[in-house]
C-alpha cells in the first residue's frame, strides 16, 4: 500500500535545480532516496539510493525487503522462459535480487539471469549497446555457457529488465532493440523494475510489447538549467599505463554468464562485537551481499556497501568520499561514497581480482581489513 506523501523534493546544484513530484511510494520517499552531483558533463544530477547498497552502507535485511517489494509486482503467472537482465553496474546485484526473490517465491525454474557488464570477457556476445547518459556507456551481454540456460535465452517469452533508477527509459529500449531479432521477435512480455521510476511513464513506450512496470517509487523529474557559465566538468581519469587491465574470470564468473539459481559462495566471519561493514567492489557485488546477510542472519551487526566507478561531487546524499585506483585496472578511477572506517570494529572487503591488485590506499584507508577473494 502506497504511503501518504509529501510530493515534492529539490536540490540546487551548481548547474542548475533538480526537483520531483512523486505519485507513490511503498516507503518512506526520504528512506529510499536523495539527490547528488554528478562528475559528468552529460548530466549534471543524479538520485542516490537509500536501498541499494552501493553510495549509501544499507542493512541487508532492508536491501532483502526491497527485493520483496519489487518481486511482489511481478505476475507469478508470466509466460516463460523468463529473461532476468540487471544493468551495470549500479544494479547487478539489484538485478539478481529481485530474480532469486521472484524464482524462489514463486517456485519457477524456467528463469535464468545474466548481467550486463562493462568488461570483455572474450566469448560470444549476445548484444552490446550504449547507456548515453552514463559515465560509462559501453554494456556487454554475453551468452551463456551452460546449454540449458541457452536455451532458456533463446527461447525467453518474457524479459524482465531490471536498473537502479529510470528517468527517461531510453537504456531499456537500448537494450531491448540491440537484442537479436531471433530473441524479441519471442517476446510476449516485458517487466520494467526500477528502485525509483521518475520517467513518468515513457519507459513503457520503449519497447514494442505487453509491458508493466514495477518500482519502490513513481513519479516524474524536472532539471532547470541556472543558465551560469559553469563548465561542464570532466570524468576523472588515471593513467592507463600504470596498470595492465585484469578481466574478470570466466570460471569463477556468477552471473555475466547467466545463473538460474543462487548460493553463497564467500566465507567470512564478523566482528565479535561491534559492527561489520561487507564491501563489494565493481560488479563484484552480489556474492558479497549474499555474505552479509547470513552474518546479519546469524545475529551480526552488518552493513553493506560497495566500491563504485561513478565519480559524484560531495555534497546532499554524499557527505564522505575516496578516491582511488580500480582493481581491474585501466583508465577508471573507484571511489568510496558515505564510509567512515572508524564506524565499523571490521571491514570485509571483497574481491574478484587477486589481492595484490586491490588498491594499497584504499586497503590502507580502511585500516587494514580483511580481505576475501572469490575462489
Amino acid at each position: 500500500m502506497d504511503i501518504a506523501l509529501k510530493k515534492y523534493r529539490s536540490a540546487e546544484l551548481a548547474r542548475g535545480t533538480i526537483s520531483v513530484e512523486i505519485d507513490r511510494s511503498l516507503m518512506p520517499p526520504d528512506a529510499i532516496f536523495g539527490f547528488a552531483e554528478r562528475i559528468n558533463p552529460k548530466r549534471s544530477f543524479m538520485f542516490v539510493s537509500k536501498v541499494l547498497g552501493r553510495h549509501i552502507p544499507v542493512r541487508p535485511s532492508l536491501m532483502r525487503t526491497t527485493y520483496k517489494f519489487l518481486a511482489d509486482q511481478i505476475s507469478p503467472d508470466l509466460e516463460g522462459p523468463i529473461l532476468f537482465i540487471g544493468m551495470a553496474e549500479a544494479a547487478v546485484g539489484l538485478g539478481a535480487g529481485v530474480h532469486q526473490q521472484y524464482s524462489e517465491q514463486n517456485d519457477r525454474d524456467d528463469t535464468v539471469y545474466i548481467c550486463t557488464t562493462r568488461h570483455a570477457l572474450g566469448l560470444p556476445l549476445i548484444c552490446e549497446f550504449q547507456e548515453e547518459h552514463s559515465h560509462a556507456t559501453g554494456h556487454l551481454l554475453h551468452w551463456p555457457l551452460v546449454s540449458g540456460l541457452v536455451s532458456k535465452v533463446k527461447n525467453a517469452r518474457t524479459l524482465v529488465l531490471i536498473d537502479d533508477e529510470a528517468s527517461t527509459g531510453k537504456t531499456f529500449g537500448n537494450l531491448f532493440a540491440a537484442l537479436p531479432a531471433s530473441i524479441r521477435s519471442n517476446v510476449r512480455n516485458a517487466v520494467l523494475v526500477t528502485l525509483t521510476d521518475w520517467s513518468d511513464g515513457a519507459i513503457e513506450q520503449t519497447i514494442a510489447t505487453n509491458v508493466k512496470r514495477a518500482s519502490l517509487l513513481s513519479g516524474r523529474y524536472r532539471w532547470h538549467a541556472n543558465g551560469l557559465n559553469i563548465n561542464a566538468p570532466e570524468v576523472p581519469t588515471v593513467d592507463t599505463k600504470r596498470r595492465k587491465v585484469i578481466s574478470p574470470d570466466k570460471d569463477i564468473d556468477w552471473a555475466r554468464l547467466g545463473v538460474s539459481r543462487h548460493r553463497l559462495q564467500l566465507e567470512g566471519q564478523a566482528a565479535a562485537s561491534g559492527a561489520t561493514l561487507v564491501l563489494g567492489t565493481g560488479e563484484h557485488i552480489w556474492q558479497p551481499f549474499l555474505l552479509a546477510e547470513k552474518l546479519e542472519m546469524e545475529g551480526a551487526d552488518v552493513h553493506y556497501s560497495s566500491v563504485t566507478r561513478s565519480p559524484i561531487s560531495v555534497g546532499h546524499a554524499i557527505v564522505k568520499k575516496f578516491a582511488f585506483e580500480d582493481n581491474y585496472g585501466g583508465h577508471s578511477l573507484n571511489y568510496l561514497y558515505n564510509v567512515n572506517p572508524s564506524d565499523y570494529a571490521k571491514v570485509l572487503l571483497c574481491s574478484e581480482t587477486c589481492k595484490e591488485q586491490i588498491s594499497h590506499a584504499l586497503v590502507t584507508s580502511l585500516r587494514d581489513p580483511t580481505v576475501i577473494v572469490a575462489r
